[in-house]
């Protein structure tokens, strides 16, 4: 009988209840923040990790918590990065049949079984996304939180696509293709900006924070 509750969906109810609530409790108090995704494929030789080590290392000099999915790849970078400055470097992990190792650089890390409360994570503690070139993982972040904000799920955030080159080629499509054929308007190209520059990167975000009128830790 037991067995048969475990298996039933009232438990799966409270493994995502536990899963919830041990994400609200650890991540409550991490100040402002910023996700960071990308491919876990690449490795440290390649020119993107080595940008997003460059820009997470500069958020977090700046202040900034990064948050990332804390695996390899891009997320092992960011939170490499973030290690070296005074904003905290955040690991939400997920169980999948391959299993994806954290890397050593969390100095806080969660796991997670189900992909839509590890998303709302994401969404609920950051102020933004950068979003690295990566693949369908990375894609369902970007295309999730840009639906959010056009259908005034959230406010409005910076969903930053770092990269010109490789975006370009699906911001052409984006272009040529659904604003052609009247599924996307020339409005919803304004919920995300092309940027290609670390510093830059931390421009845009502390004055998106200006205008909220939220203050990042002073320098010491």
């Amino acid at each position: 009988m037991i067995e048969d509750f475990k298996s039933s969906d009232p438990w799966r109810v409270f493994r995502i209840q536990s899963e919830l609530v041990e994400g609200f409790e650890t991540l409550h108090g991490i100040g402002p923040a910023v996700s960071i995704f990308g491919s876990s494929r690449l490795t440290e030789e390649n020119f993107y990790y080595q940008e997003a080590f460059k820009v997470a290392k500069a958020l977090s000099e700046d202040g900034f918590s990064i948050i990332t999915g804390g695996g390899p790849g891009i997320m092992e970078a960011a939170n490499k990065g973030a290690k070296l400055g005074k904003g905290k470097s955040i690991g939400l992990n997920i169980e999948i049949p391959h299993e994806q190792r954290s890397n050593k650089y969390l100095d806080i890390s969660l796991n997670f079984r189900y992909f839509f409360v590890r998303k709302l994570m994401f969404i609920k503690y950051s102020i933004g996304f950068i979003i690295f070139p990566g693949g369908y993982g990375t894609f369902d972040e970007m295309f999730e939180a840009l639906t959010l904000v056009q259908t005034n799920k959230i406010k409005s955030f910076p969903v930053v696509l770092y990269g010109s080159e490789y975006w370009k080629g699906l911001i052409d499509w984006l272009t040529a293709s659904p604003l052609k054929v009247g599924t996307l308007s020339s409005d919803d190209f304004n919920y995300f900006v092309l940027i290609d520059n670390p510093q830059a990167v931390c421009g845009y975000l502390r004055n998106y924070l200006t205008r909220l009128n939220v203050s990042l830790p002073v320098k010491m």
